[in-house]
């Protein structure tokens, strides 16, 4: 192996810790152990950081700070809008609209939802990960609960146009919820112009702590309610108990406030990288074919399939970078990506996807290592016997 060191290039997956967030996590540790339910000077110190917090994070999202509740991470929050809402409404109105590249987070709630007597229409999306607006127009009706959508794909990247789906739901009475775990602090949100009434998101995609993610829930013009669904001791105004991660909430803020303050200069420094490492690529190698939007699409998102080179026999050989597969095969039982099925990549180069995850904290010089190191590899894989190809049995699905 190189004797360079190693490249993180999973930033879809998570983030590095930005060191202005750890610094400012760091007094919530021990200086300032207060929890922020309690009524000394110390809980009041750490209930003044939090809503300070609550404030960085609305701003982020054009939203007042008593809108956003703090959980454990997007997958909490997804659970809680969908459950919530549907609890508290489901007398009402029974159909829940999705698509179906969602994250697993929201397709298992609706899984659920289902068990539990709602109807979930999964809409499918075109070539390039986009969902049809006429085909959402004529499903969302006067029946529509929630209309569930992940505005940026954490596998190819592709963002959804929130304004135009927000005013489908908004004409038919329907809650719009939006997955931002992959969005937030990198593409821009406003809960009022996109009529956004519940949104999910976590620190640990924007270069925040792991373990710590919050709700925005709608106050008024509509007014959103939720029933909780975690109980024991009524915080977060009684919609989400459990003594709160106080120096994660505040290092989630302090991310926020760093992503408002630079957004656009970290987007085309991250998109640039991107577009180089992209380049350096297809011209070493004419056959690789990027699945996702080529434009509307998160700037560090980089997804490529090889053909003829299986993606997990790819990353073995350059354990040196970190990316991700795009599907995975074990013991001989498929499992392509469900967002890649989705928009119609065929089972061979589905199974030979390369997922990368650019931030701004990589650099030139390593998006052309990275480059070199990719196409040597695939070239080795092409030269052997098996051409790094999976069993004909991982094929199918």
């Amino acid at each position: 192996m190189n004797k360079m060191k190693r490249i993180y290039l999973d930033n879809h997956a998570t983030t590095a810790v930005d060191p202005k967030v750890l610094e400012a996590m760091q007094p919530y540790w021990c200086e300032l152990p207060g929890n922020a339910a309690s009524w000394h000077v110390f809980g009041k110190e750490a209930s003044a950081a939090v809503e300070k917090a609550r404030g960085q994070i609305g701003e982020l999202i054009g939203a007042e700070s008593q809108a956003i509740y703090f959980t454990s991470g997007a997958t909490e929050s997804i659970n809680l809008a969908l459950k919530g809402v549907a609890s508290f409404y489901g007398e009402k109105r029974k159909q829940v609209v999705t698509l179906k590249t969602e994250h697993s987070a929201t397709l298992d709630a609706c899984g659920y939802l289902e068990k539990e007597g709602f109807e979930v229409t999964y809409l499918g999306v075109d070539e390039m990960g986009k969902v049809c607006l006429e085909e959402l127009d004529n499903v969302v009706s006067g029946e529509t609960l929630v209309v569930s959508v992940l505005h940026a794909n954490n596998e190819i990247g592709t963002i959804q146009d929130l304004a135009a789906i927000g005013e489908v739901a908004r004409k038919n009475g329907a809650f719009l919820h939006v997955d931002a775990a992959q969005s937030l602090g990198k593409v821009m949100l406003d809960v009022e112009g996109q009529k956004i009434d519940l949104l999910s998101a976590t620190a640990h995609k924007l270069h925040g702590p792991k373990g710590v993610g919050c709700l925005y829930v709608r106050r008024r013009g509509p007014r959103v309610r939720l029933d909780a669904q975690i109980h024991g001791g009524g915080h977060e105004k009684g919609l989400r108990s459990g003594t709160l991660n106080v120096p994660g909430i505040v290092g989630f803020g302090q991310a926020c406030e760093i992503a408002r303050e630079g957004r656009v200069e970290q987007d085309e420094y991250i998109r640039g990288l991107r577009d180089r490492l992209w380049g350096l690529l297809k011209v070493g190698d004419e056959t690789l074919v990027r699945n996702g939007h080529p434009v509307e699409t998160l700037a560090g998102n980089l997804n490529f399939s090889v053909p003829g080179v299986d993606a997990m026999n790819l990353l073995m050989k350059v354990p040196e970078l970190a990316m991700s597969a795009g599907s995975a095969c074990t013991s001989a039982i498929p499992a392509p990506s469900h967002v890649l099925r989705a928009i119609g990549v065929p089972a061979e180069l589905a199974t030979s996807s390369i997922r990368v995850g650019v931030s701004r904290f990589n650099s030139e010089e390593e998006m052309e290592f990275a480059a070199g190191r990719i196409l040597e590899a695939i070239r080795e894989l092409r030269e052997s016997s098996d051409g790094g190809e999976l069993p004909e049995s991982c094929l199918a699905f």
